[in-house]
């Protein structure tokens, strides 16, 4: 098993975090890890913001449902879709296509898992950070993101002040289909993984959550999330056609 697969398959999400700060030389290999991840007809369609400033984080924090490990990481990046460098250069480039938010998430998102895998193999740790989207107008502001810009996740990174065990995820034979999709799904394989989930679950809290796979699917997708979003996006110019 080569290290690099070693680092991917033992990811576990860190959200306690020492006071040791991460050197120059560390950032720039995350950074530049970053970037080499691929992008859809190169067109590079992602900006971080990297948020040093002290009040400005505990702002975007509070924003973000005052979760703590925002404010305590060595180090906390926004990452976002964006067009709107493409048209300060090209400005009759065509934009606001529903297939550019797609490409915007998608460089973006390997750009955001490429940086947490290398911080991971120095070391280190991180958590990706849904909550960005809790009041994009208002992170917008605070992060003064022009039009054509859009916050999809944070990440926290430091070194780890914890030590807690990878979640459990579905069967490999679930997940990765021979040709066409499943007219079926293993109902007793799912049912042993609702099962080891449910014990993650207990361990990982003292028995304080007994909650299965499919006991929290109801729960999360019970209703709507952030039921403002398509709003957001067409503010920002996003899915306009």
């Amino acid at each position: 098993m080569s290290a690099a697969i070693e680092v991917m398959r033992h990811h576990r999400s860190i959200r306690k975090f020492t006071e040791q700060a991460l050197n120059d030389e560390q950032r720039e290999a995350i950074m530049a890890s970053a970037q080499a991840a691929s992008s859809s007809s190169f067109l590079q369609a992602s900006t971080v913001i990297r948020v040093t400033d002290p009040e400005l984080r505990a702002r975007v924090m509070a924003l973000c449902g005052n979760q703590a490990y925002i404010g305590s990481a060595a180090e906390f990046w926004v990452f976002c879709a964006d067009f709107h460098r493409h048209l300060q250069w090209v400005p009759e480039a065509k934009t606001g296509f529903a297939e550019q938010l797609l490409i915007g998430a998608i460089d973006t998102a390997l750009m955001g898992q490429n940086a947490l895998t290398a911080a991971e193999s120095l070391g280190l740790g991180g958590v990706f950070i849904g909550a960005v989207r809790n009041q994009p107008h208002e992170l917008c502001d605070l992060l003064a993101l022009p039009k054509g810009v859009i916050p999809l996740f944070g990440l926290c990174l430091g070194y780890p002040d914890q030590n807690p065990e990878p979640k459990p995820r579905l069967p490999t034979s679930l997940i990765f289909c021979d040709n066409r999709y499943p007219a079926q799904f293993d109902e007793e394989r799912m049912q042993r993984y609702d099962e080891q989930v449910q014990q993650y679950y207990r361990t990982r809290t003292g028995g304080n959550k007994n909650m299965s796979w499919t006991g929290q699917i109801g729960e999360t997708l019970a209703k709507e999330a952030r039921p403002f979003m398509l709003e957001f996006l067409h503010r920002q110019g996003f899915c306009l056609r």
